[in-house]
């Protein structure tokens, strides 16, 4: 089918598009700057904030199913006012623009962070976190990923011919940063699993980029398995550490500590089970068999 994806050349959006043209999709890719597409990936440069660009990107791709990746991708990465309104500004445009060209599937990127966590006083209701938990966003970008998934629900009310979802990508590990390449904060992905106060800031969760895409696509090409507002997980089922994470938990979120013992039997802080059980959908690379240490 025909795949608009936004933001594709992103850290996400390159394992996106790939994965969709591997699965033999047509797959346009827009984004504010060019760069190299995989075999098989029409690649747009444009403003998507911008009401011609936008109307002019879906003529061009006419797309069944859009994957909206596009937006400030990390916490703090720019002002907080222009965070909320690029990101929530996008995701409206962009899901609406979906229904209006007669999209069957649209599936939008949120993000853990939409729970809360990293302050002092955090407390879950219980580990690991489910889509059930409640969430409670203390900085902008996690409160613009809330409102992203506040307009799917919001559009699913009155776009029955659109299925909408959210999938909640865990800490994305693109392909060359398990070789060493820098990820996004900085570091290597060996100097993340030796100090565990750099991995505690997202609760050691992480996700190899191409199993996220292959739940983004899942997500796109099977809307008559999902409720049309529905949120997914999309977190490696075991946790950036050597073992365990409820001591270390405890130690960096010790506001979380007695939630913490249901993680001593290695789980990670995170579930995906909704995935698995309503798409199909495992992860299946972690870091133990990934990660290339000299």
């Amino acid at each position: 089918m025909r795949v608009l994806v936004t933001g594709g050349s992103g850290r996400l959006g390159r394992s996106v598009t790939a994965v969709l043209a591997e699965r033999g999709h047509h797959v346009t890719s827009a984004d504010t700057a060019p760069a190299h597409q995989p075999a098989g990936v029409d690649g747009v440069v444009a403003d998507l904030l911008d009401p011609r660009q936008l109307r002019q990107t879906f003529d061009r791709a006419a797309p069944e199913a859009v994957v909206h990746l596009a937006g400030i991708a990390v916490p703090f990465a720019r002002p907080d006012v222009e965070t909320l309104q690029v990101n929530t500004g996008l995701a409206w445009a962009v899901l609406s623009a979906a229904i209006e060209h007669g999209a069957r599937s649209a599936v939008a990127a949120s993000s853990p962070t939409v729970y809360g966590y990293n302050t002092p006083s955090w407390k879950p209701l219980y580990l690991p976190l489910d889509e059930d938990h409640p969430v409670a966003p203390w900085h902008a970008y996690g409160l613009s990923k809330t409102i992203i998934e506040d307009t799917v629900r919001a559009l699913a009310r009155t776009a029955p011919g659109c299925v909408l979802s959210c999938v909640r990508p865990g800490y994305v590990v693109a392909p060359q940063e398990w070789e060493g390449a820098p990820t996004q904060q900085g570091h290597t992905m060996a100097q993340r699993l030796a100090d565990p106060a750099l991995a505690a800031t997202s609760l050691f969760n992480y996700i190899d980029a191409r199993d996220a895409a292959e739940l983004f696509a899942l997500a796109a090409e099977n809307p008559d398995r999902i409720e049309s507002g529905q949120v997914f997980n999309a977190v490696a089922p075991d946790p950036l550490a050597p073992g365990p994470v409820d001591e270390l938990m405890a130690r960096f979120h010790p506001a979380a500590a007695e939630a913490a013992a249901a993680l001593a039997d290695g789980s990670a802080v995170f579930s995906s089970e909704r995935a698995h059980t309503t798409l199909g959908w495992r992860p299946r690379r972690t870091w133990r068999e990934q990660l290339r240490t000299p």
